[in-house]
């Protein structure tokens, strides 16, 4: 029987509009579980024994869980997993420079950024302060959707051979922002838009973002043009996936678990290697009045799907793909198959979501890298060798993955969710 979902692409174009950054994606995401009656637990306080909705923020990273009153003690889990950075180009902890006249903000590549594709773009600023407030220390988002920055590409007449340069990271990513004599405080500028003194910032992570909106185009409207839909999309289609699973009992908890940091190897206190998870789902049998013992059973009958954005075979360059398997944009969920665990689907793995996706009436693509080129990876394999549950790594077909700008399938956001919402209510559970 279908899984319905809310997930439409529009609703993700508004979704990926509203957050910027990781620390906004949480923000989004936590507004949407309010209305559903969840309420914020603090990981340094006690939690409540009654079961119930709830989600943890840290930092960049969030986790959701619903814990039904039936639910027993060694009761298994479902999770959803995500992540929350993308690829951009970051403002450095000195960043006002003055060169030739101009006026320039220090950026750095965070993520493996294609970047080219960020050269000539209105840029905005999004990402949080640390604040000296009173004696304590308080935290503030920042978003400055203004047209801020730049960062212009090199005239053809000034390449040596006409086909354009090697961008370096460290000297072409400065972004102009004004014309003029001695550098101006940006982070000042940054501070005055966040309604905070300059003088009381103690740390910042600031980056930027592309202003354009997100839209949908092509001849049909067919398709999805954005920033960041790796991983939003992944982000927009989990928490639809998840609300839907609330309305049917009778299944494993569900869990929604996003993360920061993937893009650079998850090693953060908030990462995918952190003990956020752990710590959240053994938080969890404990509240049901279980034991470590209770806990490490539960795990055992657990289920993760690592949800990321897959590779669209690309008609430009369809021989970068493996040629027998050919992934087509609105074709459906993508299962992600790596022999040298790059991804962490295995045959369990994959007979779950594939039993999802029919009983979500999607149909299902197996995604395989070509062995001469090297494979990218997710949460998947990390979360699986953290928390040892079976993972299988799953995703949503696009092209242009890492640019400042991607392109997915429109019918793809529905189906993803609907997938998704299927893996969190297994058709055998409790029936």
């Amino acid at each position: 029987m279908p899984v319905s979902t809310s997930a439409t692409a529009s609703g993700l174009c508004a979704f990926i509009d509203a957050a910027p950054s990781p620390f906004h994606v949480c923000r989004t995401v936590a507004t949407e579980l309010q209305a559903r009656g969840f309420t914020e637990l603090a990981e340094s306080r006690p939690w409540p024994a009654a079961r119930g909705r709830h989600y943890v923020i840290r930092g960049g990273s969030l986790v959701a869980w619903a814990d039904a009153d039936d639910a027993e003690v060694t009761g298994p889990f479902r999770v959803l997993g995500a992540h929350t950075d993308s690829p951009n180009l970051r403002v450095k902890q000195h960043p006002d420079l003055a060169v030739a006249g101009w006026q320039l903000v220090g950026l750095e590549p965070y993520g493996g950024a294609w970047l080219n594709s960020w050269l000539d773009r209105e840029l905005g600023v999004s990402g949080r302060l640390s604040v000296h407030d009173g004696g304590t220390v308080t935290e503030h988002l920042v978003r400055i959707d203004e047209p801020l920055l730049r960062v212009p590409q090199l005239a053809i007449h000034l390449s040596e051979d006409r086909k354009g340069v090697s961008l370096d990271p460290q000297r072409h990513v400065n972004a102009v922002w004004g014309v003029g004599g001695e550098p101006q405080s940006f982070l000042a500028y940054v501070a005055e838009h966040a309604d905070v003194d300059p003088d009381a910032v103690l740390g910042w992570e600031l980056m930027t973002h592309d202003l354009a909106p997100s839209r949908l185009v092509g001849r049909e409207l067919d398709l999805v043009s954005a920033p960041r839909l790796d991983n939003q999309g992944t982000c927009y289609a989990g928490l639809h996936a998840f609300l839907a699973a609330l309305d049917q009992p009778g299944n494993p908890t569900p869990v929604l678990a996003m993360f920061d940091h993937e893009e650079v190897g998850s090693q953060s206190d908030r990462g995918a290697q952190s003990g956020l998870l752990t710590a959240v789902l053994e938080r969890i049998v404990l509240a049901r009045g279980g034991d470590r013992a209770d806990y490490l059973a539960a795990l055992a009958g657990s289920l993760v799907a690592s949800g990321d954005m897959a590779h669209a075979t690309h008609p430009n360059y369809p021989d970068r793909h493996e040629p027998a398997h050919r992934i087509e944009i609105n074709g459906g969920p993508v299962l992600k198959v790596n022999q040298n665990l790059r991804y962490a689907t295995d045959a369990t793995g994959a007979g779950a979501f594939a039993l999802a996706c029919a009983q979500a009436g999607v149909p299902m693509q197996r995604y395989v890298h070509r062995a001469d080129l090297p494979c990218g990876s997710t949460i998947g394999p990390m979360t699986a060798a953290r928390t040892g549950i079976s993972t299988v790594d799953v995703g949503a077909p696009q092209l242009a993955m890492h640019s400042a700008r991607e392109l997915m399938g429109a019918a793809d956001v529905r189906s993803y969710a609907a997938a998704l919402a299927a893996f969190l209510t297994p058709a055998t559970a409790g029936r």
